[in-house]
């Protein structure tokens, strides 16, 4: 092919990746803004007043973030510790649980809550005999905490295993006790792990809807009251004014995240060999991270195995017996939804991984100043709840020439462009690991940059493709509060149908979908692992090690 036609594709190639960021993400959040912000093309606040009118909603969200964070922080913390000082075999375990959670529908912990403490629920009615409300700022704040404790504990994990392990090696040699080291050593150098994780979890408090409106009661925040307004009450411009008070603190905290990922990354240094460290499993200090830790994670075992109960149970006269009536009442459901939810799932994952890898291709290989500005405009939607991204969806492309509402594009428009701020970072990643001297040599040879995407990067890239999908497929198989404005009865998705049944009451039929999702997102994440452990035995093989 001609050096001018190749040139030609590769000047559309990138224009098409610009213009779908610029269009998919940049235009509904300037939409929202415009909304909030403006009436008959001048400035007008008045939607601004109920902040004032309508103070309890700031206070409630506000006290139930900072409850949420302090608890979910305590224990990420006693989880992670807990994990870095176990064996080998209790890590693996400690993680699988964990993954749970993050594989599931945010509010499914809602759902099991509901059945084992509420009004008839199995342990408070059934065998405390007590009939308490479950609904409220406690509930919000325990199911959220559960939520959230989950990725907190595997982010800290993971900032505790590239920790330079020299010092503590050094502490326990000179005979410093478990809970010294844990007490002067460990805690201290989490410090700016902490941080962040207490922001994430602040944030991701302010912007979560469905806890709050299943759990919540008579109790509202901020987020539900966006969710409303738009569903009850058909006041769009009231749900984006909602939204752009949600947005300051988010934007307030991501730049406060930036400052302390920096500082995460610049303290992580030193020998760390990848290797556990060897700690006495005693002392006062590590009896209570053990003990915060396994009352953590039996918690979680407990609410996931009464949704699995919930799915093939069922109670008459007070007794429980075996049934499978909750999957026959939601078959219609699961054969409509789940190939619609699949395909969707499948598309988000494959075409975010695509467009994040090239984008950073342009960004970071070829380095075009505009194409980090596009990269920039790409973590946006990580930044704002999923609230504020479904309502900029509504009021971008409800007229023409971007008509699109009520289709089925709009919503793998919404979760594709969604799910690039962590293809982006994934793909990043991945092009750091290519050695730049392969793609000059390709380039030396006569090769045109197209030939270095077909023939060097996407070759060279199927790993952080294949990790940028399964996050894609199981954050979309999981997701609800971007698209929950823009799907129409006929086009719902397996998260919006069991939302809709958990607020009916129909806790089984929510059990099966709940356990089919989760069912789903565990195989196609037991591939990614399975394929990656095949493909480290065959490298061990071909170097001759030998497997542990």
């Amino acid at each position: 092919m001609k050096k001018k036609v190749l040139d030609s594709l590769d000047k559309i190639l990138m224009l098409a990746i610009i213009l779908s960021v610029l269009i998919f993400i940049l235009y509904p959040f300037v939409s929202v803004f415009i909304t909030s912000l403006m009436e008959n093309g001048s400035i007008d606040l008045s939607y601004f007043s109920f902040v004032k009118e309508e103070s309890y909603l700031i206070k409630n969200s506000i006290t139930t973030g900072i409850y949420t964070t302090i608890l979910s922080t305590l224990f990420s913390i006693m989880i992670a510790v807990y994990s870095y000082t176990s064996s080998n075999k209790v890590k693996k375990i400690i993680m699988a649980i964990l993954m749970l959670t993050i594989i599931s529908p945010p509010f499914v912990t809602s759902l099991s809550y509901i059945k084992l403490f509420g009004r008839r629920g199995l342990v408070t009615y059934g065998l405390l005999g007590l009939s308490i409300s479950p609904y409220g700022q406690l509930g919000i704040v325990l199911m959220q905490s559960l939520g959230f404790t989950s990725m907190n504990a595997i982010l800290l994990i993971g900032y505790l295993n590239q920790l330079d392990k020299t010092l503590i090696e050094s502490a326990r040699s000179l005979g410093a006790k478990t809970t010294d080291i844990i007490k002067d050593i460990i805690l201290p150098l989490m410090g700016p792990s902490i941080t962040v994780v207490m922001l994430l979890s602040f944030i991701r408090s302010l912007a979560d809807f469905s806890t709050p409106r299943i759990i919540g009661g008579a109790f509202n925040v901020l987020a539900t009251e966006a969710y409303l307004s738009v569903i009850a009450k058909g006041n769009i411009r009231r749900a984006a004014t909602i939204s752009v008070i949600l947005f300051i603190p988010a934007i307030l905290v991501f730049v406060l995240y930036m400052t302390k990922f920096k500082s995460v990354a610049m303290s992580q240094h030193g020998t760390n060999s990848g290797e556990g460290i060897s700690l006495k499993r005693q002392g006062f200090l590590y009896n209570i991270m053990k003990i915060g830790a396994t009352f953590f994670l039996v918690w979680i075992l407990i609410q996931y195995t009464s949704i699995i109960m919930s799915a093939f149970t069922d109670m008459y006269q007070g007794k429980m017996y075996f049934t499978l009536d909750h999957f026959r009442d939601s078959k219609i459901s699961v054969m409509t939804t789940f190939p619609r939810t699949i395909l969707v799932s499948l598309v988000a994952g494959i075409v975010s991984s695509v467009i994040g890898l090239i984008l950073e291709y342009y960004a970071f290989i070829r380095n075009y100043k505009i194409a980090k500005i596009i990269d920039f405009i790409a973590t946006m939607p990580y930044i704002v709840p999923g609230t504020f991204f479904g309502i900029g969806y509504i009021l971008a492309f409800n007229k023409a020439p971007l008509e699109l509402t009520g289709t089925l594009l709009i919503v793998i428009l919404n979760v594709t462009f969604r799910q690039l701020p962590f293809a982006s970072k994934v793909g990043y990643s991945t092009l750091t690991q290519i050695n730049r001297d392969t793609i000059n040599s390709v380039k030396d040879l006569g090769g045109h940059n197209l030939h270095v995407i077909k023939d060097i990067i996407l070759p060279l890239s199927k790993n952080g493709l294949f990790i940028s999908f399964v996050n894609g497929f199981t954050s979309t198989m999981t997701t609800i509060g971007s698209i929950i404005f823009l799907i129409y009865p006929k086009q719902k998705l397996a998260t919006m149908v069991m939302f809709d049944v958990i607020e009916s009451g129909k806790y089984g039929v929510g059990s099966v979908i709940a356990f089919l999702i989760i069912l789903i997102c565990l195989m196609v994440n037991g591939l990614y692992f399975f394929l990656i452990s095949r493909k480290r035995r065959n490298k061990d093989v071909s170097y001759g090690i030998q497997p542990n």
